[in-house]
């Protein structure tokens, strides 16, 4: 379908017409487009998510592809990577063929597998990185998250092999003797509350030998949800010897504290942990600066059951697709911290960047992929479970205000919002 957006502002603060035809941008739409005022609209390049749970297969009682793609449409995002602990584990090529396919089938959102590092997760043998990598889904960015590669040699191996085909190796950073039985952050807090500590050298150790390692064999590593201003320093001294590491962090980080912890509501409870108001600072003022490379949800859906229990007994885990632009723009935007070019390249370009995603590198550019997001930046609302559009409806969110709407979301030429409004992709390109 042909489209015309009007007076949309662009990532620079300009003022533009942007047409697009057959999918890409072009000069112009023609006769008979469909017209869309984006006057005081923000537009962004579709937004691109490198860290998210979409849980099929195996995991359906708490996400789909189908449903975490809608999700993802409505938050904005025209592309998300998922990540491998489904059932069976995403470490073998057919099962990330599989879930590349039913993104592909569902047509919300591009699908890109993340592979499994070991098989299984369990932290024993590598999984079958170079199938994986040669496979229709392309895979590049390879992770055991929810599961630390903690095996110093095995680490390496992974390093080097992905090292091959300019591949990724995203570390989920947990010493797992040093978080037995952990529950929140460690500190007085915690004391207080009678929950097990989670300390910081926990995750900081991992990233200290992981970036001397991936330094080592001449790797690219990826840092996953950085959420202490240790990690911060320890990324910063990294990137500033010249090692090829990238680090995330996630909306609920830059955020929510360690605080929120006091009324044993188990939605606050995430690995890692919610931390203290100094590290939320380093983290934003790491993003700000670009110690941090990009914003990532981990969008972890659960059912009801896995929440609503005590906090000691309750799955670890948020949702944050639809929810993230609003929070990156409370946390980053309205601060004067990210203006909001920053924010096209931290959830857009630098992911995409990362998971090796073509297509996001000259947004808007005539004979780009016609990947957008416009969104209202002066709209206000409270988040409630009419804003969630995946299975699940563990929000942290719920019930506070929050800044940005997501008016429009066009994956592929093809609108998947429009005007507020989910739409399925396949009638709109029939119709």
């Amino acid at each position: 379908m042909n489209i015309l957006i009007k007076s949309a502002t662009l990532p620079d603060g300009t003022r533009a017409d942007l047409a697009i035809a057959d999918g890409v941008f072009v000069e112009s739409a023609g006769s008979g487009a469909t017209v869309i005022d984006a006057d005081g609209l923000q537009a962004l390049p579709g937004l691109v998510d490198l860290h998210t749970h979409l849980r099929e297969p195996g995991f359906e009682q708490s996400e789909t592809v189908l449903t975490g793609s809608r999700a993802a449409a409505a938050g904005g995002f025209t592309a998300v990577f998922a990540m491998a602990n489904t059932s069976p584990v995403q470490d073998t090529a057919g099962v990330v063929e599989q879930v590349w396919s039913l993104g592909e089938q569902h047509g919300y959102v591009t699908v890109r597998p993340i592979g499994a590092v070991t098989i299984g997760l369990a932290g024993e043998r590598l999984s079958e990185i170079g199938a994986m990598a040669r496979s229709r889904a392309a895979v590049r960015v390879f992770s055991d998250d929810g599961k630390c590669v903690h095996d110093a040699l095995l680490m390496r191996r992974a390093l080097e092999y992905v090292s091959t085909f300019d591949g990724v190796v995203a570390q989920h950073a947990q010493e797992p003797r040093l978080t037995e039985g952990a529950q929140m952050n460690e500190g007085p807090l915690a004391s207080e509350l009678g929950l097990a500590g989670w300390p910081a050298v926990a995750e900081e150790s991992i990233i200290a030998r992981d970036v001397l390692l991936a330094d080592a064999v001449g790797a690219r590593l990826h840092v996953c949800h950085v959420s202490t201003a240790g990690s911060v320093e320890i990324v910063r001294w990294a990137k500033a010897r010249g090692i090829q590491v990238t680090a995330e962090v996630t909306p609920h980080h830059l955020l929510l504290t360690e605080q929120l912890a006091s009324g044993y509501d188990a939605r606050f409870k995430v690995n890692p942990p919610l931390r203290r108001d100094e590290d939320v600072a380093a983290l934003r003022a790491a993003l700000a600066d670009g110690t941090i490379d990009i914003v990532a949800t981990d969008h972890a859906p659960h059912p009801v059951e896995s929440k609503e229990a005590a906090w000691a007994e309750a799955s670890f885990g948020m949702v944050g697709l639809e929810s993230a632009l609003s929070v990156v723009q409370s946390a980053m935007v309205d601060t004067g911290l990210l203006g909001w070019s920053d924010v096209a390249r931290v959830l857009s370009s630098a992911p995409a960047a990362i998971g090796r995603l073509a297509g996001y590198d000259t947004p808007f550019a005539v004979g780009a992929p016609a990947h957008l997001t416009l969104v209202d930046p002066s709209a206000r609302s409270v988040f409630s479970v009419d804003h969630l559009h995946g299975r699940s409806v563990n929000s942290p969110y719920l019930g506070r205000e929050l800044p940005g709407r997501v008016v429009t979301t066009i994956h592929r030429g093809v609108p998947t919002v429009l005007d507020g409004v989910l739409r399925d992709p396949q009638e709109v390109s029939r119709g």
